[in-house]
């Protein structure tokens, strides 16, 4: 999960890619970076950290042009570097630049084929360098000058990227002096939208991960990028479409719509806010189902993502709603974070219980899905010393069994607390008096009810179900493998940093 932003305009894009990542922050607080074009030079800033970390005064006033892209990243399994912060750029040919969200489930192969076939050389482990090497050879086949590239001869690139690419990502590239390209893989796993702003000097296009960048900076939502198309904007500000695969089908990961997208986006002309709301009431049902008799006495949101589910829930239930968490804003999403310590101290740090909403209180406590465990044990402890009398649990999304492997960060499964653990069993490990799981026909009626035209949905770490049909148990095995190495290395260097600072 990372936010891009991509922006060909009549007047200098740094104020307004910044604003546009600023939006997308939600999607990735590890990394930021940008890198904008003007005429055929480029200017790029990158680094570790909160885009208004990354970027000041002197970064922005160098960052010149008329056309750039974005991206924010969040922690991954791979390397944390400042160098694999995004935008990655490549010279030939043109001098391309692009920013990815997603993960290429073959990447391994590519690579292979990258330096033996294509004789190209890769500087980090990230897939996104994988994706735009890919495109730049693909590119570079065609065999045309700069001057003299046209819209058909990028489409055809994506086309055999198409061709090359497996698993899920979306990615804005830019082509030096020449325009921003859109393109989304043929399931259309990952969000990605288009907008248009009129101005008396002409119109101006954004491509971004999420349609509330595009409202966030007053352009006009055009459409989603289909599955499998692609857009090219020129630096002259024509906009060109096209669909690239010869078998698109759309079939968007349903865990954007439970946690990854801010509320007040539209992803496939579903609103998210709205399938949300959807979610809260068929959860109220499963509740009334399970415990007719509930003693319910207050239903309580785990902030932010879960708040808009509860709200129809209580209503369902005819039980007050009340806040009982206080959030410090400041701290970043701790399912997405690297290392379990890291994590469980950031659940104290993030909330803080209002003891009089909890007070000689059976609790329900409505959380937007249980992945780790981790904050929900934390969450229910702390309730529980706020004097609640008994605590309960909701999860407006099913059990998260399996991994994802199309950029989230769940690879491992044995980190996955409902994994091989009954309903029962995960209520025990978690500290609270029952558990209940929103079903997964459910989930998808409350998201499908938004679009019905959209028959499938990547549902993949609740059913193990994976779309792109190439996830086998070997590439599974090797992406717990390699998280897990990471994991033990970062534990190390967090303990060390721990010692550090307390024997100061």
């Amino acid at each position: 999960m990372c936010g891009i932003i991509g922006i060909v305009a009549k007047k200098p894009v740094n104020q307004s890619i910044y604003d546009g990542l600023t939006v997308l922050q939600h999607r990735g607080q590890d990394a930021a970076g940008m890198v904008t074009c003007d005429g055929n030079r480029l200017y790029l800033r990158k680094d570790n950290g909160l885009v208004r970390d990354v970027f000041h005064t002197r970064h922005m006033l160098n960052l010149k042009g008329n056309m750039g892209i974005g991206h924010v990243r969040y922690p991954t399994a791979g390397c944390s570097s400042s160098a694999e912060a995004q935008p990655f750029y490549v010279n030939s040919p043109y001098g391309i630049t692009l920013a990815h969200n997603g993960n290429l489930t073959n990447a391994e192969t590519l690579k292979d084929d990258l330096m033996l076939d294509d004789l190209r050389h890769l500087n980090t482990h990230s897939d996104s360098e994988v994706l735009l090497n890919i495109l730049a050879h693909e590119l570079n086949a065609i065999g045309k000058p700069r001057n003299d590239l046209q819209a058909d001869d990028v489409f055809n690139a994506v086309k055999r990227l198409h061709q090359r690419c497996q698993g899920g990502y979306a990615a804005v590239a830019m082509i030096t002096g020449v325009g921003i390209l859109g393109f989304r893989d043929p399931n259309g796993i990952r969000p990605i939208v288009v907008g248009e702003r009129k101005t008396d000097s002409g119109s101006e296009f954004i491509i971004a991960s999420e349609s509330v960048a595009i409202d966030a900076l007053d352009f006009q939502c055009i459409r989603d990028i289909e599955p499998g198309g692609a857009v090219f904007i020129t630096l002259n500000g024509e906009l060109h479409t096209l669909q690239c695969s010869d078998s698109p089908k759309c079939r968007p990961c349903i865990f954007e719509y439970v946690y990854l997208a801010r509320p007040d986006s539209i992803i496939d002309g579903i609103s998210v806010y709205k399938a949300r709301l959807r979610m809260g009431e068929r959860l109220a049902k499963k509740i009334l189902k399970c415990y007719p008799e509930h003693d319910i006495d207050v239903v309580i949101p785990i902030p932010d993502t879960s708040r808009t589910a509860a709200l129809p829930l209580a209503t369902k239930l005819g039980v007050k709603y009340r806040e009982g968490f206080v959030k410090n804003r400041y701290i970043p999403r701790t399912f997405i974070m690297p290392g379990q310590n890291i994590r469980k101290k950031s659940v104290r740090q993030k909330l803080n219980a209002i003891g009089l909403e909890f007070k000689g209180k059976r609790v329900l406590l409505v959380d937007d899905s249980i992945v780790r465990g981790t904050t929900s044990r934390e969450i229910v402890q702390m309730a529980r010393e706020a004097g609640a009398k008994r605590v309960y649990v909701a999860s407006a999304a099913p059990p998260v069994r399996y991994p994802n492997v199309y950029g989230i960060d769940m690879p491992a499964v044995n980190e996955l607390i409902a994994n091989n653990r009954t309903v029962a069993e995960v209520a025990e490990t978690i500290g609270a008096d029952w558990v209940v799981y929103q079903d997964i026909a459910d989930l998808i009626t409350a998201a499908r009810k938004g679009n019905k035209r959209i028959t499938e949905f990547d549902t993949s770490c609740f059913t193990g179900k994976y779309v792109t049909g190439d996830v086998s148990k070997d590439y599974l095995a090797r992406i717990e493998s390699t998280r897990n190495n990471y994991a033990e290395v970062k534990q190390i260097i967090d303990e060390d940093l721990t010692d550090l600072t307390e024997n100061k």
